[in-house]
């Protein structure tokens, strides 16, 4: 099908347009600025701008566009950017969509951040908001769909635990530690890490654009959640590191602040049961034998 695809350039984003594309969709990419290839469509979300011309035929729109959450302190300004990016884009996508005569479905990334912080309480779709800002944000982020989903399109909000890639994100940082012996929980180390390798994000997401009993929320993560200190270990076993040098709570929230409690230190122990009940098979559904074969 003809699949709109925002927040291509982004980690996610190049793998997941690769496979669209061997998988024999036409891949259109929606970029801000000035487009430099023929499969490339400028829009401005900001600005509410959409050319409906380029919606004629479409299939779905899948959106991962946002400002990153990690790497920095929040400040009032970086909160405000967290949230305006992704609601204000999702809203002028829902918006283009629900006037487009194509009906395609909407696919919108999203967060296990909704759940907030839980302890060891199993979560899945039908498990209410937390508390937290990550929580509302992610709220509004599902909400701004609306538009969409009252025109009677298909929504999807893939809501994406923490992605294993060790070329980026999370893992990428943990092995800068763990490679020079200072790896060990975060914490008290028992807060749950919902995971997912990038092989398997990937694949969910195709698997979600072709069923089409899926909607409303979807958790997109493996079906093991570990605690961080199984993480650790799990890690340091794999690349034959100590893993036993902890990082207390208080350094954490002096390093980052309010992003500590809900980046770090937060529990979510989330099942992904509309996956496994529309059939969907994990390649890596198991941390330790993942963590093997992206390392190997």
């Amino acid at each position: 099908m003809k699949v709109a695809l925002s927040g291509a350039s982004g980690a996610l984003g190049r793998p997941l347009a690769a496979a669209l594309a061997a998988a024999g969709h036409d891949v259109l990419r929606w970029v801000r600025g000035t487009p430099a290839r023929a499969d490339e469509l400028a829009w401005d979300p900001a600005a509410g701008g959409v050319d409906a011309a380029a919606l004629e035929g479409l299939g779905a729109w899948i959106h991962l566009s946002g400002e990153p959450i990690a790497g920095a302190r929040w400040t009032a300004a970086r909160k405000r950017a967290i949230a305006d990016s992704r609601v204000r884009s999702t809203r002028t996508a829902a918006e283009a969509l629900a006037r487009s005569a194509s009906r395609p479905a909407f696919l919108c990334a999203s967060a296990v951040g909704f759940y907030g912080d839980r302890g060891g309480e199993w979560l899945d779709e039908s498990s209410p908001k937390g508390a937290g800002f990550l929580a509302g944000v992610c709220a509004e982020w599902e909400r701004a769909c609306e538009p969409a989903r009252a025109a009677g399109l298909r929504v999807a909000n893939l809501r994406f635990g923490v992605a294993l890639d060790p070329a980026a994100g999370a893992l990428a940082s943990l092995l800068a530690l763990f490679r020079l012996g200072l790896g060990g929980p975060l914490g008290s180390g028992a807060q749950y890490q919902s995971w997912i390798t990038h092989a398997d994000l990937v694949a969910a997401i195709l698997h979600i654009l072709v069923s089409d009993e899926l909607s409303g929320p979807v958790n997109v993560v493996a079906p093991a959640p570990v605690t961080n200190a199984e993480l650790s270990r799990a890690l340091g076993r794999v690349l034959r590191r100590p893993a036993f040098l902890r990082t207390p709570a208080f350094v954490l929230r002096l390093a980052l602040g309010e992003a500590a409690d809900e980046l770090l230190l937060a529990s979510q122990r989330v099942r992904p049961a509309k996956l496994l009940a529309s059939g969907f098979r994990f390649a890596d559904p198991e941390l330790e034998p993942a963590l093997r074969r992206l390392l190997a």
